[in-house]
């Protein structure tokens, strides 16, 4: 669930971080700094001699530090809007009709549909378009369905978008709440709990800012610096994945889509493997699971590869397992996970 855009973010931030990475060691080859040795200089001849074409080094890394903060900002705006557009999208398959949704996420998007229309109002938009916002308005309001499949209704993302600040802390938060998932920051801060995450946004903006705006930079950032800014926007993005994902299995368990099943009660890292307890489910190897606490901001999809049970004091390997009461079992995933999760799974026939 909004794995796609999550990844999308994830490659693009790994190929920040590997120029980064790169421009660093050319220029350790280029100008003689940091551990390179003579003999390692000698043998890249045909590098050094990019030195006569080479900007000043401080002029490099000028340029490195915008080009660094402006993309960086990019990916974490562009996922936070496409976060917040695929959980628009999503609504109505969780929320059945239009009056099942909260005051704020109708407000905003009736709002949002007016001032789409008006901002759009001078530009050179197909009529279409214009009809197809306003008949999903008025089939939100009157319930009068034209769609065909499940949806009844179908939401205008666009009119979720409609910010004009940077997304720092407060404005993050405004676009969340309007979107229907408040408090959002209150689950950013569990999640990342190894340094301010408020700081550490406030400086990529301020750094972002500055490279846009300003004429001169006195002390563009370091290597190190820079590398700490790339994995802070990814571990922002998971997180905010995490919670949106969070807010869908709420409300899916709310209307009957999925269950709880267990908790996780150890986990050992090396074999990425967990012992749970489990009941009333029949769990199969690959069957996908959610792993979920509020309280540590915490919410992973996760694929089962392995199931053991215990039996005459030996662990038995299970393709598949019916347990109806309450059992201790092994459970290998694909990916790392903590003690004390619940465990959710899907109910059959619902919308993934």
């Amino acid at each position: 669930m909004f794995q796609e855009i999550l990844d999308k973010a994830r490659g693009d931030i790994s190929t920040t971080r590997s120029i980064i990475q790169t421009y660093f060691r050319l220029r350790d080859i280029l100008f003689g700094e940091g551990s390179i040795t003579e003999q390692e200089r000698e043998d890249c001849q045909k590098i050094t001699s990019l030195k006569e074409i080479a900007p000043n080094k401080n002029d490099w890394r000028v340029y490195e530090n915008c080009a660094v903060v402006t993309r960086l900002y990019a990916i974490y705006e562009n996922f936070v809007e496409n976060l917040v557009r695929e959980w628009i999208e999503y609504l109505p398959r969780i929320f059945p009709n239009y009056s099942d949704l909260n005051e704020e996420i109708q407000g905003t998007h009736q709002r949002g549909v007016a001032n789409l229309l008006l901002k759009l109002k001078n530009k050179n938009i197909n009529s279409q378009f214009y009809k197809d916002i306003i008949s999903s308005l008025f089939i939100c309001i009157t319930g009068e369905n034209q769609y065909e499949g499940e949806n009844k209704y179908k939401l205008v993302p666009d009119a979720f978008l409609l910010h004009e600040q940077n997304l720092r802390k407060e404005a993050l938060e405004q676009l969340f709440t309007n979107a229907g998932i408040p408090n959002a920051w209150n689950w950013v801060n569990k999640h990342i709990n190894e340094y301010s995450a408020e700081i550490k946004l406030k400086e990529l903006i301020d750094y972002r800012n500055d490279a846009a705006h300003e004429g001169f930079i006195d002390a563009p950032l370091g290597f190190d610096i820079l590398l700490e800014l790339c994995d802070f926007v990814e571990t922002l993005c998971q997180a905010l994945a995490e919670l949106v994902t969070y807010r869908v299995i709420e409300q899916k368990k709310s209307i009957g889509q999925v269950k709880e099943i267990g908790k996780v009660t150890r986990w050992f890292p090396e074999p990425q493997a967990a012992r749970a307890k489990i009941q009333d489910v029949n769990l199969s190897v690959g069957d996908s699971l959610f792993l979920v606490s509020e309280t540590k901001g915490y919410c992973k999809l996760v694929k089962i590869e392995s199931i053991k049970i215990t039996e005459n004091g030996q662990d038995i390997p299970k393709d598949n397992l019916l347990i109806t009461d309450e059992t201790e079992v092994g459970l290998k995933f694909d990916k790392d996970v903590r003690e004390d999760l619940s465990i959710y799974m899907n109910v059959v026939n619902s919308p993934e």
